[in-house]
């Protein structure tokens, strides 16, 4: 997805009426941009199912992940899932986020050019699988991450596409296909290894997340079943290794072409920290470093579009949207949108620090309503955290931006951020 279809759409949602009617094959789509666009779907779950909407992200995700369930099995899903995601259970992954950052920091060479995406996407992906299973199993980030690939590449595509490659059991089909059973027999392995470890220390702050999902149970006594817990542990991974990492790319470009910002981050982290890792309750002294995670997420949240499936159809700004319509809302058109944000092109991470706190509809980078992301604190967190290991390390320089944006499932920076270190600090 192209910084071309980012820009068409901002100059869309800005029309008086902000109502876009195309069509991808049999699929009627209806754009709906802006805030008030925004506030109606997140207002009226009932109009909509997401299944249908997200039915590309179900070869990797599974047929029983969160982010494809509807009504009572959402409700369901999402429940039992929270908890492994509460700010409890987020404090206990600090030193995991913190450990996956300086290894991948550590293998920088003095004077090396490193391409800081790539850097974060393993580290992020080494601290996803360690709050997932524990320090035990961190060290198949790199194999989970090669076996996940050609899942994820196989659902970053046009529903449409992807149909006919599984019609037509394309190579890149039956490769994913592959994945995906290896993927599930090692889950399930460890999913069978929990139920038989017991949840003696359930409640402990420790415990990993899938220790969570294996032994929560809802207020009628209900839990998640292996299939359900798999599907949720995969989405956990993909997306939040996919989505965070492309956010901390666009974290480190930005600080590298506004080096005053940089130099008062760096200053802010060095205050409160001093070097050492940030531990719970550290974040609300990191003001600054917060502001630039929103503001980075303003700018480039984790998807351009997302999308709901009509059910139900009804009126917007004039227009009739019918059953079966493909609705597509825009976080990135809102975003960047001169009605909603002043100088909306603008790295100003200030806008936060002056309580310009939004609302829902106006600020909407993990989504809104009830389907709204369910690790977006853990993600959030996570960049904070790894901003301040990167920051500890000094100065840095861009030598090599993104030309362009990229990916349906993640907003990534394409092809890279190249950086060098101009300073070196002591972390």
């Amino acid at each position: 997805m192209s910084s071309l279809l980012g820009d068409w759409l901002v100059r869309r949602a800005q029309r008086p009426v902000p109502v876009v009617r195309a069509r991808v094959g049999r699929q009627r789509l209806v754009y709906l941009l802006g805030p008030e666009a925004n506030k109606m779907i997140f207002g009226h779950d009932e109009l909509f199912r997401v299944r249908e909407a997200f039915a590309s992200l179900e070869v990797v995700d599974g047929p029983t992940s969160v982010v494809l369930s509807d009504g009572p099995d959402h409700a369901r899903r999402r429940g039992l899932i929270r908890p492994s995601l509460a700010p409890r259970r987020i404090d206990g992954y600090f030193d995991a986020m913190a450990s996956s950052a300086d290894e991948a920091l550590d293998a920088v060479e003095p004077g090396a050019v490193v391409d800081a995406y790539a850097l974060f996407r393993r580290a992020i992906r080494r601290s996803t699988l360690r709050a997932l299973f524990g320090e035990r199993l961190a060290g198949h980030a790199e194999t989970l991450g090669d076996v996940l690939q050609p899942l994820i590449d196989l659902s970053d595509t046009l529903l449409p596409v992807l149909t006919a490659k599984r019609r037509l059991n394309t190579p890149a089909w039956r490769r994913a296909m592959r994945a995906r059973d290896t993927l599930d027999a090692f889950i399930d392995e460890q999913i069978d290894g929990e139920r038989r470890r017991g949840d003696s220390t359930f409640h402990d702050r420790g415990r990993s997340a899938l220790s969570t999902l294996v032994h929560g149970r809802d207020g009628a006594g209900s839990g998640l079943s292996n299939p359900e817990i798999r599907d949720q542990v995969v989405t956990m991974i993909a997306a939040g290794y996919e989505t965070t990492s492309a956010a901390m790319g666009w974290i480190v470009y930005l600080l590298a072409t506004h080096p005053d910002w940089q130099h008062d981050a760096r200053a802010e982290a060095a205050d409160v920290l001093g070097g050492r890792r940030p531990e719970p309750g550290d974040l609300e002294r990191l003001p600054l470093l917060r502001a630039i995670v929103d503001e980075t997420l303003r700018m480039y949240p984790p998807a351009m579009i997302s999308a709901r499936y009509v059910v139900t159809g009804f009126g917007f700004a004039g227009r009739t949207v019918r059953p079966g319509d493909l609705v597509l809302f825009s976080p990135y058109a809102t975003h960047r949108d001169p009605r909603v944000y002043e100088g909306p092109r603008d790295f100003r991470p200030d806008r936060w620090l002056e309580g310009d706190r939004r609302s829902s509809h106006e600020y909407l980078p993990w989504g809104g309503g009830k389907h709204r992301c369910l690790g977006s604190g853990l993600a959030t967190t996570e960049l904070t955290v790894m901003l301040a290991r990167l920051l500890a390390r000094g100065a840095f320089e861009l030598r090599g931006g993104p030309r362009t944006t990229r990916s349906f499932a993640a907003m990534r920076p394409h092809p890279g951020v190249r950086i060098a270190f101009i300073e070196r600090g002591r972390a």
